[in-house]
């Protein structure tokens, strides 16, 4: 009976440290960049009859018409980008809401792109945050992604949080909340981005393969799938900037990496919320992703 108990004890004990939430990362890199006006930093890309800024707060949202999208007003060589984030409850299958970066319209067919994509849902199941890498055309054509998807510690439905990627010339690091869950690291400009980007955000149909590769569709009886974005942060050396200009750190310490608590944070959303890693993934060749 007693080593009964203590399972069960373990096992409350170890519930109630993950419903709390991760422990603290001990810096908040969010707080070393300025909040700007939509205005000041991102235009409407596309569908301009799908948006709406009200009090600092941007509504997309896609119907069966069209979805829509922003981009930064500046291309960035490197930087820290940051969107707060309210997603849609209910049936969202097949439906992108996203903020990411990309030079796609710059190098059509031999693009890079650093992701964070909310993957949409039924409703008996969480959203999934996708993170993912693309280098020099590898999300063209012959798709090479680097996919990390995570599940979330909080309900994304129920009030906005925190996104952010930050991209140096040697580390990508994807943040919620300012706690960092994946840094992905380059060798060469094979396995890395270097090419300046601008900041996008979006939503929109992708049934093809958004939910459960594709097997649950956008059902547009539940129209229309709305995101909000507000807090919207751009820090960083935009592509004209001097070559002295330096990066945002991710740590306390103003250099690369993270500090020992962020890696303990990171290393708990891994170990608690991790649902896929492209690295072990068996069905991948692992030849084209030399990184794993």
């Amino acid at each position: 009976m007693a080593p009964l108990i203590f399972l069960i004890l373990l096992f409350l004990k170890i519930s109630s440290s993950i419903a709390q939430g991760p422990p603290s990362p001990g810096y908040n890199p969010s707080f070393k960049i300025s909040t700007l006006g939509f205005d000041h930093g991102f235009r409407t890309l596309w569908g301009p009859q799908h948006q709406n800024l009200d009090h600092g707060t941007l509504t997309l949202w896609l119907d069966s018409s069209s979805g829509s999208g922003f981009k930064s007003l500046h291309p960035y060589r490197s930087g820290y980008f940051g969107a707060a984030v309210k997603l849609q409850p209910g049936y969202t299958a097949g439906v992108i809401t996203s903020f990411y970066l990309s030079n796609n319209q710059e190098h059509p067919g031999n693009h890079d792109e650093i992701d964070i994509e909310f993957l949409g849902t039924t409703p008996d199941k969480p959203y999934t945050l996708q993170t993912n890498v693309y280098i020099r055309g590898s999300g063209d054509g012959n798709i090479i992604g680097r996919e990390k998807r995570f599940h979330l510690w909080f309900d994304p439905t129920q009030d906005f949080h925190n996104y952010a990627i930050l991209w140096n010339p040697t580390e990508i690091i994807f943040l919620v909340d300012d706690v960092p869950i994946r840094r992905y690291q380059g060798d060469s400009d094979a396995t890395f981005p270097l090419r300046p980007m601008w900041a996008y955000g979006s939503i929109w149909d992708a049934s093809s393969w958004a939910t459960e590769d594709g097997k649950y569709k956008a059902d547009y009886k539940y129209q229309p799938f709305i995101g909000k974005y507000n807090n919207f942060k751009l820090g960083g050396c935009k592509a004209d900037s001097p070559t002295l200009c330096r990066p945002p750190s991710a740590s306390p310490f103003g250099s690369s990496g993270l500090s020992q608590q962020q890696y303990s944070a990171m290393e708990w959303v891994q170990r608690n919320y991790l649902v896929y890693d492209y690295c072990h993934d068996p069905k991948r060749d692992h030849t084209q992703t030399p990184e794993c």
